[in-house]
């Protein structure tokens, strides 16, 4: 039973993980479009789009956390595995022991970060706050702390998932063999 709840779980995450990263692909999108707008009416009509620089810093945060669960999911997350990769040629158990202690650490900086965000969301939504130049360009902070303590998270609770499954095998890089010639 606990088995199917996991694996039942482990569907939803990665579903949702997979949405979050088309959300941040799109806003990708929209930030070239503003950007190039920008440019064009700087350029070409002198008139450049107000607000640029804060869309900018707004987007740049939703890229990041919209993408990173879905980093998480196809393990990708920028770390250096080369002590792990040769180890494990040699110690294969310790190495899967070693990669689980690393995601049960990653799971808690996870769930400490949106912990740790959850009430800057309530706040900022209570409040209305907002970031940006009054009759220039605003926008409230609540949805980027929405989005920062989701994707913190659904990281969290990926990393757990891979704890309890053991599921966390990233490729390894094969070295050639003296045989083969290198390009």
């Amino acid at each position: 039973m606990l088995k199917t709840a996991v694996a039942g779980l482990s569907k939803v995450a990665n579903a949702t993980a997979i949405i979050a990263n088309a959300a941040g692909t799109l806003v990708v999108l929209g930030l070239v479009l503003i950007v190039n707008y920008d440019v064009i009416a700087r350029g070409v009509f002198s008139a450049p789009f107000r607000g640029a620089y804060e869309v900018v810093q707004f987007s740049v945060v939703l890229i990041v956390f919209l993408q990173l669960p879905d980093v998480v999911r196809v393990d990708r997350l920028t770390r250096s595995d080369g002590f792990l990769n040769v180890l494990h040629h040699r110690k294969p158990g310790l190495t899967a022991t070693l990669r689980r202690i690393i995601n049960a650490i990653s799971a808690i900086f996870m769930g400490l970060i949106a912990y740790a965000v959850y009430p800057d969301f309530i706040e900022m939504y209570h409040t209305k706050d907002y970031f940006g130049v009054p009759g220039i360009f605003t926008a409230p902070w609540w949805p980027i702390k929405l989005v920062i303590t989701a994707s913190a998270a659904l990281c969290c609770l990926m990393f757990v998932i891979k704890v309890i499954t053991a599921q966390d095998r990233p490729q390894l890089i094969r070295a050639p063999e003296h045989d083969e010639p290198t390009t």
